[in-house]
């Protein structure tokens, strides 16, 4: 019998529903404290990019503060970019794959040489 906080395992998942209106890029970075420059230079590069695109609202880096991270020789920094909608983040990914790939630039391969671990996700606000 189950109790009355106990979902049964054949239960359906609440439905999530979620807005049409803005959306959000959510990035955190463990970045080695010895790279930190280096990493923080391209964020501020990409920032400047993303900042003039149409659809970006805001675009926030944010560094965690909380000395046992330092202690353990890295730091946690995130990147909140918000956008209009679907469309403009999608436009806005679309046009930074073209830019990185005109410049030779891989992401991927740059957070690697420099020792960053990433999470990165989307997020919208809930209906």
């Amino acid at each position: 019998m189950n109790s009355p906080t106990t979902t049964p395992a054949s239960a359906p998942a609440p439905a999530l529903t979620l807005s049409d209106g803005p959306v959000f890029r959510a990035d955190s970075f463990s970045v080695p404290l010895a790279v930190l420059d280096d990493f923080m230079a391209q964020v501020q590069r990409v920032d400047r990019q993303l900042s003039a695109l149409p659809g970006c609202r805001q675009h926030l880096v944010l560094m965690q503060l909380d000395a046992a991270v330092a202690a353990r020789d890295c730091i946690q920094v995130m990147t909140l970019v918000e956008w209009a909608d679907a469309q403009a983040l999608e436009a806005a990914k679309a046009h930074l794959l073209q830019q990185h790939a005109r410049a030779g630039f891989s992401p991927e391969a740059f957070m690697k040489a420099l020792g960053v671990r990433a999470k990165k996700g989307h997020h919208a606000l809930p209906a």
